[in-house]
């Protein structure tokens, strides 16, 4: 018995992918471990987005093989999309690494774990638009679970190279999707999370429509899911259905993470995103007009190759007035093999960073006045953690776990993990909130 040990870095799509591996491992031959000291094999899920991504996970990568050198781990193979993007240098610059398995060859988990004790030194990047693994059944199962309804990815924006290493967008099919679903809510799953590289594509390509209100309306009749939560909604299909969906449906979480990327017509043109201003603002004011109560999270990016000033004061002018409820910002970082590496007036470091930092002490302005509006509100909290005797972590409705902010709970009596608990609002910090059970 070999005992197999999975680092995950990188988003929520390698979570899944990483829960995928372990629940396809062949029990006679392999374990899964939660130490990596106890593990034979160590796989890095990498990813391969950006730079400073890129350079987590070869840092991870030489820690890894730092257990090979000096413990018992045996093998240290890859996976995820670094691993994808770069198998031959990779191999190349770090000899000590015993594999590489594609982001299209999960299902051959065990095999190539086989041929990995047996000493080949293997490289398996092809089947990039291989069909989604469906039946698989999570051993470990969590009060919040990621369920990914597609996978790939048809917008080709001029920076992204998502595309190259995870395909074409294929979707799952509506029932397989239910099946998994009702399964983690069986074992105790409440809050599922919708999530693909974007939810909003989701069924065109199966029901040539875009499918994901009547994915989620079929999901909610799952009678003890408590909420559903999705992220990655791209504004371009953002169909008047599923504002509908948000607006009527009580499990649907009023919560919509868009990655807008940008708001000047001339970037985003240049990203080659399929959208414009007009249409982000107005789908923007439709959602709020239809659900008033609605949480908008957005990304941003700054410094993108010839984001001139003006173009940069009509995004700053676009969040002022905006007020996003959560908003992230990332540096444009030049990816080899896209459009966007090859234009010509790629902006300085420096002025990245500057227009970064601003746009990021305008939103804390507004998250902080945003967030002291929920002072004496009654919220409904899902209890995550304990910290003491008497003090609690949790989420409300308005937070993604590990990208937004908390609500820390005080209670004389105990709680369980995985109840929700009302919670009066007491005190804000400066992206949390903190409340006592009522």
């Amino acid at each position: 018995m070999n005992n197999v040990h999975i680092v995950t870095l990188g988003c929520s799509k390698n979570e899944v992918d990483s829960s995928m591996m372990y629940s396809l491992l062949n029990r006679d031959k392999y374990k899964m471990v939660n130490n990596p000291n106890d593990a034979d094999i160590l796989i890095v899920n990498t990813c391969g987005f950006i730079d400073a991504a890129k350079e987590e996970s070869i840092d991870t990568i030489l820690e890894s093989i730092e257990y090979k050198k000096s413990g018992k781990c045996k093998k240290v193979l890859l996976s995820g999309c670094l691993a994808q993007r770069y198998p031959e240098e990779l191999l190349k610059e770090i000899p000590e690494i015993d594999g590489i398995i594609g982001t299209g060859n999960i299902n051959y988990i065990n095999e190539l774990l086989d041929r990995s004790l047996k000493g080949n030194i293997f490289v398996k990047t092809d089947n990039l638009n291989s069909a989604y693994i469906e039946g698989v059944k999570k051993e470990i199962v969590n009060i919040t679970e990621y369920v990914k309804i597609s996978e790939g990815c048809n917008n080709n924006c001029s920076y992204c190279i998502i595309p190259s290493l995870r395909g074409k967008n294929r979707s799952r099919k509506i029932e397989d999707i239910y099946s998994e679903v009702e399964y983690l809510v069986e074992k105790g799953t409440r809050e599922i999370i919708l999530i693909a590289q974007n939810t909003t594509d989701y069924g065109i390509d199966l029901y040539s429509k875009y499918s994901l209100a009547k994915l989620i309306k079929e999901i909610s009749k799952i009678e003890n899911l408590k909420w559903i939560r999705v992220m990655y909604l791209y504004p371009d299909h953002f169909t008047k259905d599923l504002i509908e969906e948000f607006r009527d449906n009580e499990k649907l979480l009023k919560y919509v993470d868009m990655p807008l990327q940008h708001i000047s017509d001339n970037v985003l043109r240049n990203m080659e995103r399929k959208t414009n201003k007009d249409h982000i603002i107005k789908t923007i004011n439709e959602l709020r007009k239809s659900v008033p109560e609605i949480i908008i999270r957005t990304t941003l990016i700054v410094g993108f190759p010839e984001e001139s000033d003006n173009d940069f004061k009509e995004l700053v002018d676009f969040v002022e007035k905006t007020k996003f409820d959560k908003l992230g910002v990332f540096e444009y970082s030049k990816e080899e093999g896209t459009k966007a590496s090859l234009m010509r007036k790629q902006i300085d470091e420096n002025t990245k960073k500057t227009r970064k930092e601003e746009i990021m002490y305008i939103q804390s302005e507004i998250s902080r006045e945003l967030l002291s509006k929920n002072l004496g509100e009654n919220l409904e909290v899902l209890i995550e953690e304990k910290i003491d005797e008497n003090n609690y972590v949790g989420r409300t409705y308005m937070d993604a776990p590990e990208i937004d902010g908390v609500t820390y709970v005080f209670s004389d009596k105990n709680l369980e993990i995985g109840n929700f608990i009302n919670v009066n609002i007491v005190d804000t910090l400066d992206y949390d909130l903190v409340g006592d059970v009522i």
